[in-house]
């Protein structure tokens, strides 16, 4: 089931998670589970108020059941990006509701 994932090992990866938090690192390895490492890994917190805050995590492991998307980050177009943080103004995410 977690055969997809194996293209991005050792590649940036962005996660999305269930509780609405987006995830930026390297992806180190995944199980049957399809829960993964992230490493050198870091959240990006949006706010309506203040530009995007980078909060830095280290190693991360993501439960694969919290694992709502996972893809590879074009790492030119990011370090672009990440230049207009300040001004990035948005809402949060918000959580996954299962019905």
């Amino acid at each position: 089931m977690s055969q997809p994932l194996e293209p991005f090992v050792d590649k940036l990866v962005s996660v999305i998670t269930n509780d609405g938090r987006h995830i930026v690192g390297t992806l180190r390895g995944f199980d049957q589970c399809v829960n993964v490492i992230v490493d050198e890994s870091y959240e990006r917190v949006y706010s309506t108020a203040q530009g995007v805050e980078v909060v830095s995590l280290g190693l991360y492991v993501i439960r694969g059941d919290n694992l709502a998307v996972i893809g590879q980050i074009d790492e030119a177009a990011d370090a672009a990006l990440q230049q207009t943080f300040p001004e990035i103004r948005c809402e949060p995410l918000k959580a996954v509701a299962h019905s």
